[in-house]
């Protein structure tokens, strides 16, 4: 079983960056469609982006799309979301989150119950 280990949150302000990382121990990491959630206090874990095994294709949340970049490199077992242009609406703690069973096919990548494994969250604060 694959486990997961993300870094790279932490306190920005609005207009500000942020690079997160998730790390994946186990089986060979190409065979993982990967995505990103998040979730705010009160709220639902929502969608934030996701990409295949091999890279090739990518998907967005509406709320992200041009301001998030989500990349992965294989060889490191890593995927990563390049934030930028940060907002206060960002706050949330970000899960990334894998599937093994159709790394290639992007159907239902902002679905929760695709994934079956879970890293443990990283916060990031966007405030001034």
């Amino acid at each position: 079983q694959v486990q997961l280990v993300e870094s790279g949150g932490g306190l920005v302000q609005p207009g500000g960056s942020l690079r997160l990382s998730c790390t994946a121990s186990g089986r060979t990491f190409s065979s993982y469609f990967m995505g990103w959630f998040r979730q705010a206090p009160g709220k639902e874990r929502e969608s934030v982006a996701a990409i295949t095994g091999g890279g090739g294709s990518t998907y967005y949340a509406d709320s992200v799309k041009g301001r998030f970049t989500i990349s992965r490199d294989n060889a490191k077992s890593t995927v990563y979301l390049q934030m930028n242009s940060l907002k206060p609406e960002d706050t949330a703690s970000y899960y990334c989150a894998a599937d093994d069973r159709a790394p290639m096919f992007g159907a239902n990548w902002y679905a929760r119950s695709r994934y079956g494994v879970w890293g443990q969250g990283t916060q990031v604060t966007v405030s001034s």
